[in-house]
């Protein structure tokens, strides 16, 4: 099922011996578009530190009670490594995190995803850095979902609306779609577009650029936040714009 990313926010982190904290956040690597890490507000136990917990770690959610069960311990938690939340993840302070955690290092098996679950080869698209964010070639960097929420989207003749919220597979852990806000050109609706669909992003203007024209977006099929995303519906999605399902390249999702 697809999950929108701004209802998973707040949601109970709960360790085997009691509760860890709420979502503040996640985080997703910018290479498969996957979430890699809930960014958990651990509250006044632990002096209100954000700490870092990869879906590795999850037991089945609890979604009717909003709540991710995790086999951790609050001990293991509150003597995780610290990791600086106003700069950027690298990837040696994931290296040390996950050593911590005893989690594998996913970025040494290209398409693999969590235990059991295939995910899409890297997409990539081309990107423009912030020269004090830039990483080392071949170090995919971690993006905030706060941080990416509100960015411009561009189409290939002129602007569409923003980023307003992201749908996650609930299996995968895989960003399907990027929900649009096109209310400063298209009144009251709201569109879904692939992040594979992205042909770059400029990290320094905020700006996701798409391979697809303004009319083409403007007669999608429109997005129902309220209604559950059928199979139906993301049938008529890929076939609007000529795209190839994600369920038919990546096995298992």
């Amino acid at each position: 099922m697809l999950r929108r990313a701004n209802e998973l926010e707040r949601y109970k982190v709960r360790a085997t011996d009691g509760e860890i904290g709420d979502v503040d956040e996640f985080y997703f690597d910018d290479a498969t578009w996957t979430l890699r890490y809930l960014v958990v507000e651990t509250g006044s136990w632990l002096l209100k530190r954000r700490v870092l917990v990869a879906p590795e770690s999850f037991g089945p959610p609890d979604w009717p009670v909003r709540e991710f069960p995790v086999d951790l311990t609050r001990e293991q938690v509150k003597d995780s490594p610290t990791i600086e939340m106003d700069k950027p993840v690298s990837r040696q302070h994931e290296m040390a995190y996950r050593a911590y955690y005893g989690w594998p290092a996913y970025w040494l098996s290209p398409g693999i995803g969590y235990p059991g679950v295939i995910v899409a080869e890297q997409f990539r698209p081309e990107t423009k850095e912030k020269p004090d964010t830039a990483v080392e070639e071949g170090d995919p960097q971690l993006r905030s979902s706060r941080a990416v929420t509100g960015y411009h989207i561009e189409a290939r003749d002129g602007d569409v609306g923003h980023v307003e919220d992201f749908l996650i597979d609930d299996q995968t852990w895989a960003i399907r779609y990027i929900v649009i806000d096109t209310h400063d050109w298209l009144p009251g609706k709201h569109v879904l577009l692939g992040p594979e669909w992205v042909a770059t992003i400029d990290w320094a203007a905020s700006k996701v650029r798409v391979d697809l024209e303004r009319d083409q977006i403007k007669s999608a099929p429109g997005f129902d936040a309220s209604a559950a995303v059928s199979r139906e519906y993301e049938e008529a999605l890929h076939a609007h714009y000529g795209k190839r399902p994600y369920w038919m390249t990546a096995p298992h999702v």
